[in-house]
C-alpha cells in the first residue's frame, strides 16, 4: 500500500509539471501570435510596431496596399497613404515601391508624427526589368517614369498575399479601404477595375476626348496583331489607377509575363494608339484583361478631377465619394485643381522642404 501511495504521489507531481509546462508554452505562443511586429515580412526597410491600443482594435487579417512613390510626386503618395490610414481600423500594411534615390527622403517623411505608427515596407524597383519592353525617346528620357509599371509586378512586391489593393499616388480615400479590399472577384478573374463606360466619372466626359473610354482610344486597330485579337474597338476601357488583384489567379495565369509580352511586342510593332499620347501602361492591361476582369464600385474610383481646372462634380458628390482620383494634368499639389482643399486635408508637410518647392514649379508634373 505504501508503494501504491508513492506511485500516486509521483503521478500527481508528474501531471502538475506537465500542466505547468503546457501553460508556459501556451503563454509563449499567445505572446508570439499577438506580437504586432511583422517578423514574417522581412521588410527592406521596416514596419513600426503598432501601439497596443491599436493592435487590440485591428483585425488579424492583413490588408496589403501597394503604392508607387517617385521623389517628384512623393507628397501625393504621402497624402494618399495618410487618408487610407486615418480612415480605417484594419491592419493595413503599405508596400511602398520606389527608387533608391528616394528612400532617404521617404523614410524622413514617414517619421512625421501623423504617420509614425503606420505600418509599411519600402521596396526598391529595378528599372532594368523594363529593358526591351518600353521604348524610350532619347530626347524625352527624363519624362520616362519607370514606377508607373510597378503595378505589373505585384506578386514580386507582396509574394505571400492572396489579395492586394493597388492605388495611384494622386488619390484620396474617404472611406474604409476594407470595403474596397472585400470587392468580390468572379472565379478565374485576377483583378477588378472600375469600368469607364459604366462609371459615374464617364457621365461628365471630357469634351473632345473622343474614344477615351473605348479600346480604340488606346490600341491601334490598323495593326494586324491587334485585329487578330478580335477585340471589339468600342469595348469599354477601364482605369488601372485603382484596382484589386487576386494574386493567386495572377500567378496562376502568369499575368506579369503576359503584360511583358505585349510591352515587348509594342516596342517592335507600335501597337498603342497615338490618340492618348503618353498612355503606355493602360494598353497592355486592356489586352490581357479583355473581358476577363471584375468590377469595383465606381464610387471607389471617382476620377478625372485633374482633367481640367474647373469643378466637374458637385460638393455633395465629392463628399460622398469613397475615393477621389486626380488623374489628368491638374494635380492637387500643382497647378490649380478642383477640390485641392480636400487633398490638402490629408497632406503632411515635407520635413525636408523639397515638395513645397516642387509645388511652385508644377509644370514638372504630367498626367498619368
Amino acid at each position: 500500500s505504501v508503494n501504491i501511495s508513492i506511485l500516486i504521489v509521483a503521478v500527481v507531481i508528474f501531471l502538475l509539471v506537465i500542466h505547468h509546462n503546457f501553460l508556459s508554452l501556451s503563454d509563449f505562443l499567445r505572446r508570439e501570435l499577438s506580437d504586432p511586429s511583422p517578423l514574417g515580412l522581412q521588410p527592406i526597410d521596416f514596419i513600426p510596431a503598432a501601439p497596443q491600443r491599436l493592435a487590440d482594435e485591428w483585425n488579424d487579417k492583413e490588408i496589403p496596399v501597394v503604392i508607387a512613390a517617385s521623389d517628384e510626386r512623393l507628397g501625393g503618395a504621402i497624402a494618399a497613404m495618410n487618408s487610407i490610414y486615418q480612415n480605417t481600423r484594419a491592419n493595413v500594411v503599405f508596400h511602398i515601391v520606389t527608387l533608391n534615390d528616394t528612400v532617404d527622403h521617404l523614410r524622413m517623411w514617414l517619421r512625421s508624427p501623423p504617420l509614425k505608427n503606420m505600418r509599411y515596407r519600402i521596396l526598391d524597383f529595378d528599372p532594368r526589368v523594363l529593358e526591351g519592353k518600353v521604348q524610350v525617346d532619347p530626347q524625352k528620357a527624363d519624362t520616362f517614369k519607370p514606377l508607373t509599371f510597378a503595378r505589373f509586378y505585384l506578386p514580386s512586391f507582396v509574394p505571400h498575399a492572396e489579395k492586394v489593393i493597388y492605388v495611384d499616388d494622386d488619390v484620396i480615400v474617404q472611406d474604409d479601404i476594407v470595403e474596397l479590399y472585400n470587392t468580390p472577384l468572379k472565379p478565374g478573374h485576377a483583378a477588378a477595375f472600375s469600368d469607364d463606360c459604366d462609371s459615374t466619372s464617364s457621365k461628365v466626359a471630357v469634351r473632345g476626348a473622343g474614344n477615351q473610354y473605348n479600346y480604340i482610344g488606346f490600341l491601334d486597330y490598323k495593326k494586324e496583331t491587334i485585329r487578330k485579337l478580335a477585340m471589339k474597338a468600342n469595348t469599354c476601357s477601364f482605369n488601372p489607377g485603382v484596382f484589386v488583384a487576386n494574386l493567386t489567379e495572377w500567378k496562376l495565369q502568369n499575368i506579369t509575363k503576359q503584360l511583358e509580352k505585349w510591352m515587348a511586342l509594342n516596342v517592335v510593332e507600335e501597337l498603342y494608339s497615338k490618340t492618348l499620347a503618353g498612355s503606355i501602361t493602360t494598353p497592355p492591361l486592356l489586352i490581357v484583361f479583355y473581358k476577363q476582369h471584375s468590377s469595383i464600385d465606381p464610387m471607389w474610383n471617382v476620377r478625372h478631377l485633374g482633367s481640367s481646372a474647373g469643378k466637374r462634380y458637385s460638393p455633395q458628390f465629392v463628399e460622398a465619394a469613397k475615393l477621389l482620383h486626380w488623374n489628368g494634368h491638374f494635380k492637387p499639389w500643382g497647378r490649380t485643381a478642383s477640390y485641392a482643399e480636400v487633398w490638402e486635408k490629408w497632406y503632411v508637410p515635407d520635413p525636408a522642404g523639397k515638395f513645397n518647392l516642387i509645388r511652385r514649379h508644377s509644370e514638372a508634373y504630367e498626367a498619368k
